[in-house]
């Protein structure tokens, strides 16, 4: 017997600081997660009646808005996945240009192993990225997968541009041992 009811009309007023705080703190860009947020409202009222009343009203938004998060997540890795990453993926390599994105599957390709390749390393760096400090996980992913401007990114975390280089230097270096330890 189910428990819990919807009331959709409630959700703005009771769940919207929430579920935005919730969208924050995995997207770190306030207008992005506020679209979250309004794709998760949306996609609530589109499957309403597939609620079962099995779980409260605020987790079930929740559990929405966590796939939405990976979509999103998902959708960069997929149409920018060779711009996303610029480090070297190899210390052997005296090349210039040997970037991990070119080792990064063609997302357009017609290849189902790319795609798929192409979706695992994207998960793969994202699992990367979350095992750098925050504040450096924070400054890479604004500077090199968001493209903020130096400036824009300095401003923001009140730091100076040296700072923001060894940061990213580092975050690069982590990552790059990190994929190579999980992903090549």
């Amino acid at each position: 017997m189910a428990v819990n009811e919807l009331h959709p009309e409630n959700w703005v007023d009771l769940y919207a600081d929430y579920l935005f705080n919730y969208a924050i703190t995995r997207v770190s860009d306030a207008e992005i997660a506020k679209d979250l947020v309004q794709e998760t409202f949306y996609a609530g009222l589109n499957s309403s009646k597939n609620y079962k009343g099995d779980a409260a009203e605020r987790t079930w938004l929740i559990s929405i808005l966590k796939r939405k998060v990976i979509d999103h997540y998902r959708k960069i890795n997929s149409k920018k996945g060779k711009a996303e990453v610029r480090m070297n993926y190899s210390s052997d390599s005296d090349a210039e240009g040997d970037w991990l994105e070119q080792q990064v599957a063609d997302p357009f390709s017609r290849d189902g192993d790319n795609v798929m390749e192409n979706e695992e390393l994207g998960l793969a760096i994202q699992d990367c990225i979350s095992k750098l400090p925050q504040k450096q996980a924070l400054v890479f992913k604004l500077k090199t997968i968001q493209g903020m401007s130096t400036e824009d990114v300095c401003n923001e975390l009140e730091i100076n541009p040296s700072n923001l280089w060894v940061m990213i230097h580092r975050a690069r270096t982590a990552l790059m041992g990190c994929l190579n330890e999980n992903w090549f």
